[in-house]
């Protein structure tokens, strides 16, 4: 059975493109417009890895990394943000809520997956 990851960014082409590649790689994927979008998604099922944006309406990412830890079934979830933030006091601020990983936008895909193996739950 293929591993799920949610990916959550407020742009549907950034969506689209990390879908592409996770799908060629064997993932089955799950996405969201926002973090108040993803925090609906996540209704139990497994998700093996979640993929974020920092800067999103309705709930940035940093604010969904803090409300999925708080989630019983999602809180030993890695979180990856993929954001065009590079500042260290941001990347703080996310390892702070609890993201494991950090992948600035522009990406590539092999990167990107890289990130992923290292990351995805068993």
């Amino acid at each position: 059975m293929s591993k799920t990851i949610l990916i959550v960014d407020d742009s549907a082409s950034v969506r689209t493109v990390v879908a592409t590649a996770l799908k060629g790689a064997g993932y089955s994927v799950v996405d969201a417009c926002d973090g108040r979008d993803a925090l609906s998604k996540l209704n139990g099922t497994k998700v093996h890895l979640i993929i974020s944006d920092f800067n999103m309406p309705n709930m940035d990412g940093i604010a969904f990394v803090k409300e999925v830890k708080k989630l019983p079934n999602y809180k030993f979830t890695p979180i990856c943000m993929l954001t065009t933030e590079s500042e260290q006091s941001k990347i703080q601020e996310g390892k702070d809520a609890g993201a494991k990983a950090w992948i600035v936008k522009p990406f590539q895909p092999p990167k990107l997956l890289a990130a992923v193996e290292k990351l995805v739950l068993p």
